[in-house]
């Protein structure tokens, strides 16, 4: 096992790959509050989309990526993936499609459920869903978590 330094070394190059090519439900949030150019992409099924989905969110299951992107999405539009939860790789399937098509994509760790717990805005087909914030996800009574 090689000795990490101050420097970071191969754990600083891992950690800094991760975070671009991933994100969470507050900063996903923030760049939707502050206008930031992107499309968030619900990958999961038709069924799953009806009961529940982030708010502002486009629906392309990962089947219809390779199809669909290119035709609805400009390559230049940076993207951002998400599925059920922590529990489902489907998000990181959705991710690799776009990838292999060329965007500039990231996933969202935590899926619909992390948001969903986190009091974020979710919808379904017959409008607004109100969640109370959970507070083993999130604390109560403020916008961020300051990590």
């Amino acid at each position: 096992m090689p000795i990490i330094t101050r420097t970071g070394g191969p754990a600083a190059a891992h950690f800094a790959s991760k975070l671009q090519f991933e994100t969470d439900p507050s900063d996903v949030h923030a760049d939707f509050e502050i206008g930031e150019r992107f499309v968030l992409i619900d990958s999961r099924g038709e069924t799953a989309w009806h009961q529940g989905r982030i708010a502002g969110a486009t629906h392309m299951a990962t089947a219809t990526i390779a199809q669909r992107a290119p035709e609805e999405i400009p390559l230049d539009m940076p993207v951002v993936t998400y599925c059920w939860g922590p529990g489902c790789n489907g998000s990181t399937r959705a991710a690799l499609a776009f990838a292999q098509l060329g965007y500039q994509v990231r996933e969202m760790i935590g899926g619909y459920e992390y948001w969903a717990r986190e009091g974020y805005p979710t919808e379904n087909d017959r409008g607004r869903i109100d969640r109370a914030k959970d507070e083993l996800t999130a604390p109560l009574g403020t916008i961020t978590c300051d990590c």
